[in-house]
């Protein structure tokens, strides 16, 4: 997916609207006398902290999780015959 292509007089004559366009998740190529010279990327948004109440929250409709099933998928997949040094 190619970006679009935006000039160095552009970014420095509109760049409250294509600023306000990265924010959205919009992404360019900037160029400088016809040669790409850079892209301009939204950055990931940083996680936030989710509190204990937060997590349960979402951890409500969470698939349950088979302990006994787990236990021995681990125990299927270990090396058994691994000695620690």
């Amino acid at each position: 997916m190619s970006r679009p292509e935006i000039t160095q007089r552009d970014l420095r004559q509109r760049s409250k609207e294509i600023m306000d366009a990265v924010e959205g998740g919009q992404s360019f190529t900037v160029t400088r006398d016809g040669h790409e010279v850079g892209e301009l990327i939204p950055l990931r948004r940083r996680r936030r902290f989710v509190d204990r109440d937060g997590f349960a929250a979402m951890s409500r409709h969470a698939a349950t999780v088979d302990v006994d099933a787990f236990r021995a998928d681990q125990t299927a997949t270990a090396d058994h015959d691994l000695v620690d040094p």
